[in-house]
């Protein structure tokens, strides 16, 4: 079990992204079943210390108990209430029913007479929790990025079923983060150009400030399914 914890920790310090004198994290092994338990401090942090350790051979389940440093401390009832806001407003789930999770007690925040799918809301500790039903995956990842977009949230855990069933695929990845670009209105998704192998995706093109470049690639982090993140915009300024 020592070995395999050293070498757990040898994979985490090779990650550049990941700043373990910061933001340590605790490891536990035992019966090929691994799990992380910390703070990171962003979404690329966390999915890049779950990718590097999925790729060891001793690994056979990871338990993911990494949180990410919040933009800003928030209650629960704060975040939860800023998660359904953005949930109302968007267009897209203009005929979704909307429910909110309070422990036991389900509260509708909207129920549409022929609901076209459901996504219900919970958070604790800041992580906020998805579920629900869907016709797409664009709608589930969608719903996910607007989550991850309120500042408190400390996770997003994005259970919402996709029925019909589709398969994931780059192209879909593609599309999903071409969305998120444009729905994003710090980003100028004109101006950004996308690429998804394996998913892997990779962004290029010219920005006018590094913020709108790091923008854009935690758009791209924060879409479910993304592995990994090659941001290759440039910054140019006038």
């Amino acid at each position: 079990m020592t070995e395999v914890l050293n070498r757990v920790r040898a994979a985490l310090v090779s990650e550049p992204r990941l700043d373990l004198h910061r933001f340590p994290i605790e490891l536990s092994f035992a019966q090929g079943t691994l799990t992380l338990e910390g703070e990171v401090g962003d979404v690329a942090a966390k999915k890049l210390a779950l990718e590097r350790t999925a790729a060891l051979p001793e690994v056979a389940v990871i338990i993911d108990r990494l949180r990410v440093q919040p933009a800003q401390r928030m209650g629960d009832g704060e975040i939860r209430d800023l998660v359904r806001d953005a949930l109302l407003q968007e267009p897209a789930f203009a005929d979704f029913a909307i429910r909110r999770r309070l422990g036991e007690r389900v509260e509708k925040v909207r129920e549409p007479p022929e609901a076209r799918g459901a996504i219900d809301l919970e958070v604790e500790d800041g992580v906020v929790t998805l579920n629900g039903q869907v016709p797409g995956l664009d709608d589930k990842r969608l719903a996910g990025v607007l989550a991850w977009w309120v500042p408190g949230s400390r996770d997003v855990i994005n259970g919402i079923a996709v029925e019909p069933p589709e398969d994931n695929s780059d192209e879909a990845i593609l599309e999903a983060v071409r969305l998120v670009l444009e729905k994003d209105p710090f980003v100028d998704a004109s101006q950004i150009r996308v690429g998804v192998k394996n998913a892997l995706v990779r962004l290029t093109g010219l920005v006018p400030t590094e913020a709108e470049r790091e923008m854009a690639e935690f758009d791209a982090w924060y879409v479910f399914g993304v592995d990994k993140v090659d941001n290759r915009i440039e910054v140019h300024r006038s």
